[in-house]
């Protein structure tokens, strides 16, 4: 199984969009991961997100570029102070290629519980816009299969 991680595009500040919408530099830096995407021929079961604004328009966004066969799902379980646990739990029994959308320190957190066991140490540093991916073997641990930030494609 693949797990795609992926930490919302930068956002407006609260002060100019309560909403907190994408920023035209977060819109451009999904655009760059797009096209990345689109090369290396993608397709997972879902495509999970928070359900607030700025990942909700990330999730729209990769989908372009990612083959979803359910489409783009809002989940509980994913907003920034939510317990990575929830979806440590339920990532234990998924079997089909799926995306993650959300937001620090969550990402952070369910990440380092994916490969470490613990989440007091951060082992993978998200930018606004990256993706990572993780593999789960047979024996089901984790690894990190490779990464890609807005700002590594220039």
């Amino acid at each position: 199984m693949k797990l795609y991680l992926a930490q919302h595009a930068e956002a407006k500040k609260e002060e100019e969009d309560p909403a907190r919408s994408l920023s035209e530099k977060g819109k451009r830096d999904l655009d760059k991961i797009s096209n990345f995407l689109k090369g290396k021929g993608i397709k997972v079961i879902k495509i999970f997100h928070s359900g607030k604004l700025r990942a909700k328009q990330t999730a729209e966004k990769l989908s372009e570029a990612i083959d979803s066969s359910n489409g783009i799902i809002e989940s509980d379980g994913l907003s920034p102070l939510n317990e990575p646990e929830i979806w440590f739990e339920r990532l234990e029994e998924e079997k089909d290629d799926i995306v993650i959308i959300g937001h620090l320190p969550h990402l952070s957190k369910l990440a380092s519980l994916l490969l470490l066991g613990y989440t007091h140490h951060e082992a993978i540093r998200f930018k606004n816009g990256g993706v990572i991916c993780l593999e789960k073997n047979q024996e089901r641990k984790w690894s990190i299969q490779w990464m890609v930030t807005p700002n590594i494609l220039g």
